[in-house]
């Protein structure tokens, strides 16, 4: 039970890096932070792989490499819904 909760404690603070690294802000709030810390670590780990300083089942650098990478595509996505919709 701890385990997982330090997980989400990890991921949400990947998120929130990534989201203060790129100057954008997560729709979701802390569950979106969260989700792109845990999918930023999959994707990290996918290009990437695990290597790195490990916490909590996440290797820090690709996790956080790969949630820069989602939340720009994200953004970058959103920002086009927005204008098509203007």
């Amino acid at each position: 039970m701890f385990t997982f909760l330090w997980s989400l404690i990890i991921g949400g603070i990947i998120g929130w890096i990534a989201g203060m690294i790129v100057g954008r802000d997560i729709p979701g709030g802390v569950f979106g932070n969260i989700i792109a810390g845990f999918v930023g670590a999959w994707l990290g780990a996918l290009i990437f792989g695990n290597w790195g300083p490990d916490i909590a089942g996440f290797a820090i650098i690709p996790a956080l490499i790969g949630a820069v990478l989602l939340v720009f595509l994200l953004s970058l996505i959103m920002k086009s819904f927005r204008k098509t919709t203007d």
